[in-house]
């Protein structure tokens, strides 16, 4: 059984509002991000900003729709030439398409 990582969730810490929006910048670059935020925090120490991002890779319609399909004609297929096995353990090769 594969297992496939469909989202992603990810909060980074930074400084400056100018780190955040490098951060958020640099996420846009991925294509499987679907949201980003910037969120102003304060404490006794400061201001500080969280960044948080959500990336949202292939769904499961998508990866199954990339699986084989299984082969829906059950006749065997026939690779080279025809043959028989007689009794004794000899072998007859029929001889189709050539002039007799």
């Amino acid at each position: 059984m594969a297992v496939k990582e469909l989202t992603t969730k990810e909060q980074h810490y930074a400084d400056t509002m100018k780190e955040a929006e490098e951060l958020v910048a640099q996420a846009k670059e991925d294509m499987y991000l679907v949201s980003h935020g910037i969120k102003e925090k304060h404490n006794k120490y400061g201001t500080y900003y969280l960044v948080d991002l959500q990336f949202h890779f292939n769904t499961p319609k998508e990866i199954m729709e990339f699986k084989p399909t299984k082969e829906e004609n059950n006749e065997p297929q026939h690779e080279g030439m025809q043959y028989q096995i007689a009794e004794d353990g000899t072998v007859e090769l029929d001889k189709q398409g050539e002039d007799e």
